[in-house]
């Protein structure tokens, strides 16, 4: 269609943010967070898209993907994905090549949204109304009572029934504390609250197996990456012997990442990050698979990025409403959702496209670039 908008320009932006208190899950320590923005604009209409990844991001944005974009047609965001796919390939697409992809991509959902005047989940297609969601932080380095603190605002003020909490400290070498952080938390929440934990690849599969024995005893019943996602084979030793689920797929970049853990039978639910995997476009091949296999999805942290991502598909389980981009996008953007009662509700208000503005003003102490 000669007539379609085209995509005039692309601009990025990196925003970094510290946290409220040093984290750490069980193989890496942090105190900040960086965010890269991006806005794609069509005449007088904006789209943004993001994604958490080194400011880095931004200049492959800028000198790989701007140019492959700006010129083209607005609605053709699939066709603009394998461009930009094909784009970075050189400099290598799995890690921040695909996470630039993504926040041109998101970018680029949202201002079809926004031009045809559409929540995204309308134009992507609703598979439910509402998008459960799951409280996660409880980082290894707080101490117990901020820890309680954390996991009753979730329960009891936000009416949450999920959380999740880290373990596998140290590279799995407090394991005694692990547990003990564990039936803290049950402690806390009760026991009609589903118990997650999530390990981040900190134990050896051995260490694992007895480790998932000893976390049925508290009732849970998610075990994120128990093991490393890259060891498939023991990740799927892991599955075939634990009684919880066994979760993992966050750190994917392409969908071959998916394909393979999906064939290896290596988990339960499969986890993609949409600021990670190439944007929403990819995101829904995924879900595709992993459904394809009668497995749900959960999207992985940036719950704004994909709260109507997560509405538009009908294998998804929940999303991960993660403490430090909870509150980072609550920072930066206004028309961010209310999880109370558990659940979010992408699109109820009728706002265009992902309903995010940039609030400049709130935003300015964080630009780094």
């Amino acid at each position: 269609m000669t007539d379609q908008p085209v995509v005039e320009q692309v601009d990025s932006s990196v925003y970094t943010v510290p946290t409220d208190a040093p984290e750490a899950d069980g193989t890496l320590a942090w105190d900040k967070t960086t965010l890269v923005l991006v806005t794609v604009r069509s005449g007088e209409v904006s789209g943004l898209g993001y994604t958490y990844a080194p400011a880095a991001t931004a200049e492959l944005v800028d000198d790989l993907l701007a140019g492959v974009v700006t010129g083209s047609p607005a609605f053709d965001v699939p066709r603009l994905n394998e461009d930009m796919c094909r784009a970075v390939r050189n400099a290598g697409q799995p890690g921040i090549g695909a996470q630039a992809v993504a926040a041109v991509d998101i970018a680029l959902w949202d201002l079809k949204a926004r031009l045809l005047r559409l929540p995204l989940v309308s134009l992507l297609g609703a598979a439910r109304d509402d998008v459960p969601v799951y409280g996660s932080g409880g980082f290894t380095t707080y101490d117990d009572r901020r820890q309680d603190r954390q996991l009753r605002a979730w329960t009891e003020d936000q009416g949450i029934p999920r959380v999740k909490i880290k373990i596998g400290e140290s590279w799995g070498t407090r394991e005694d504390r692990d547990l003990e952080r564990v039936r803290r938390a049950r402690a806390s929440i009760g026991d009609a609250t589903a118990l997650y934990v999530d390990a981040n690849g900190g134990y050896g599969a051995k260490q694992a197996l007895r480790v998932a024995d000893a976390l049925a005893g508290h009732g849970v019943t998610w075990f994120e990456e128990p093991v490393s996602s890259d060891h498939l084979t023991a990740l799927a030793g892991i599955r075939a012997h634990a009684p919880m689920d066994v979760t993992a797929g966050e750190y994917g970049y392409t969908l071959p990442y998916f394909e393979h853990m999906l064939a290896a039978e290596a988990v339960d639910c499969l986890q993609i990050d949409v600021t990670r995997c190439g944007g929403i476009t990819v995101w829904l091949r995924a879900a595709a698979l992993a459904h394809a296999r009668g497995l749900d999805v959960s999207g992985h942290c940036a719950p704004h990025a994909h709260a109507h991502v997560a509405a538009a598909v009908p294998n998804l389980r929940h999303l991960e409403w993660f403490h430090d981009h909870v509150r980072i996008e609550r920072i930066l953007f206004d028309g961010v959702l209310d999880p109370a009662g558990g659940s979010i509700a992408p699109g109820a208000g009728g706002s265009p496209g992902l309903g995010l503005t940039l609030d400049a003003e709130r935003a300015r102490p964080y630009r780094v670039r």
